[in-house]
């Protein structure tokens, strides 16, 4: 035996240095208190997991909560207030003049009705920045006299955002208010392409009203004005119950 161990001493010297390395490794690494034991105890016997422990240093836990939505704001339009003065009557009566004193009013009720609203020239510098529910532009048609059948209001919603329940609404509440027609067949490209859909922020939806002509309907858009304001303000009503009610 001890001629054999003497002609293979490397391979000897080798097998007892692989041991003792063996043995100082597994010490190494091995938990304190035979922890390993009582983990492979307490696992279940149809699985081979262990958890892992990794320090952790302590820090603040910030909870990610769902943000409310902003107030309900309503814009108004005054169409051509402070640029030009829109259509034109023989007798001076203007289609801002129109505009402004429905516009005035439908702001008034809104705000009695508890709903934030705010009055906007044609040209607002707040439009591009306008952070609100949406935006109503309120306009009169012709003053001219075309034909028997130029009566009737038209909308025409904002396809810069999904504008499309405000016009339903205000189309629905507007026609039942002031009993007239939808006059879709003269909807206007500057109507369509309405430059404050345009300038409004993307996610503000937005319409623009023509309440009627002021030929055939001037009686109703100024001495009856409570009228065209009931279907506007109802039209918004039935906006923001429908807004409410998503939220």
């Amino acid at each position: 035996m001890l001629h054999l161990l003497g002609r293979n001493v490397p391979v000897v010297v080798f097998l007892l240095v692989a041991f003792v390395g063996m043995v100082a490794v597994y010490l190494y690494f091995s938990p304190a208190d035979a922890s390993a034991e009582v983990i492979a105890l307490g696992n279940s016997m149809d699985s081979l997991s262990a958890p892992i422990y990794k320090p952790v240093p302590d820090r603040q836990v910030l909870q990610r909560v769902t943000q409310s939505p902003g107030p309900l704001l309503i814009g108004i339009i005054s169409g051509h207030k402070g640029y030009g003065g829109g259509a034109l009557c023989a007798d001076g009566l203007t289609e801002v003049q129109v505009n402004q004193n429905i516009a005035e009013k439908v702001v008034n009720r809104l705000q009695t009705d508890g709903i934030k609203a705010v009055l906007l020239d044609e040209f607002d510098a707040r439009l591009g920045t306008f952070a609100g529910t949406a935006v109503v532009s309120i306009h009169s048609d012709s003053c001219d006299y075309i034909n028997e059948l130029a009566t009737g209001y038209k909308i025409a919603p904002s396809f810069y955002t999904d504008s499309l329940a405000l016009e339903a609404c205000l189309e629905q509440a507007y026609g039942e208010a002031t009993q007239m027609r939808y006059h879709a067949n003269t909807i206007t490209p500057e109507m369509t392409d309405y430059h404050a859909f345009r300038t409004l922020p993307q996610g503000v939806p937005a319409v623009i009203i023509e309440v009627g002509f002021m030929n055939r309907d001037r009686e109703m858009l100024t001495t009856g004005a409570d009228r065209p304001v009931n279907g506007v303000v109802n039209g918004i009503a039935c906006y923001l119950d429908s807004v409410i009610g998503e939220r």
